[in-house]
């Protein structure tokens, strides 16, 4: 379900199965040619690639950190596509859509992880809580955990709100060395007693090369219209620089994590 080296499958998507009204974009659950349920994200919706581009960046790194994420693919959808969707809503979505999406394979009878009920590893807490300051992830808290048990396991689903220093996207390497300051309502952080040891396990698994390969997966198709006019090249260097500068001051939002859960326990 995931395979190990940095690519992405690409299916076409052939049947709308049901949209998923919890989320604002209102991803759906749709079916492909190769016969899996996926989640899809939709490019018309929301923030657009950009939260697609979070996604793919953020489940690729969670991938090479050895956590378990859903198999991301690049989701074709054709101009034909919905033209029998009844809602206008989703129609409208669908049409804004045509062209290159990203799925999640969809984790049959998964249940939404609870921090009342599931117990999560100290040292698997730790890496989920550095990954999100990393990524700067302002979407991992009691309210909406984005995590799943699926065959006992803990899943990570959506980094779509993960990597917002695109939206201002001049101040990026100012971004990249502030530290995360909404880690103290993260989920895991309770849990997370291993912080420390984390950022040293993790970082040299993240090598500038492995960075690179990352985001050289982004789609042309998705960076030709940047809302600042960048080409495609300079758009995915900002990234690489942004998550390797970050990565060279992990200190930073290590110690900011831990005070956040000092305080909090």
């Amino acid at each position: 379900m995931h395979p190990s080296e940095t690519s992405l499958r690409t299916v076409r998507v052939t049947r709308y199965v049901t949209p998923l009204r919890e989320g604002g974009s209102l991803p759906a659950i749709a079916e492909a040619d190769d016969g899996f349920l996926y989640v899809l994200k939709f490019r018309g919706a929301g923030q657009g690639v950009k939260a697609l581009v979070a996604e793919l960046i953020g489940g690729e790194i969670a991938k090479t950190l050895g956590l378990k994420i859903p198999e991301l693919v690049f989701a074709n959808l054709d101009s034909a596509f919905g033209r029998t969707e009844p809602d206008e809503e989703i129609q409208d979505l669908l049409k804004a859509s045509v062209g290159l999406n990203l799925g999640l394979h969809y984790l049959q009878s998964a249940i939404t992880f609870d921090p009342v009920v599931n117990f999560v590893d100290p040292m698997l807490a730790s890496k989920i809580v550095w990954m999100d300051c990393l990524l700067t992830n302002v979407d991992r808290t009691a309210r909406n955990a984005n995590m799943l048990i699926w065959n006992k396991e803990l899943w990570l689903i959506d980094h779509g709100a993960s990597l917002y220093f695109h939206h201002s996207w001049q101040q990026w390497e100012e971004q990249a060395k502030k530290p995360f300051p909404m880690v103290k309502d993260h989920v895991l952080l309770p849990f997370a007693s291993e912080i420390d040891k984390a950022d040293k396990e993790l970082r040299p698994l993240l090598s500038p090369e492995k960075i690179r390969s990352i985001v050289d997966l982004l789609p042309e198709d998705w960076l030709a219209t940047w809302s600042t006019g960048d080409v495609p090249a300079n758009i995915r260097d900002v990234y690489y620089n942004f998550l390797t500068t970050r990565l060279a001051s992990s200190e930073i939002f290590v110690k900011e994590a831990q005070h956040a859960r000092s305080i909090l326990i």
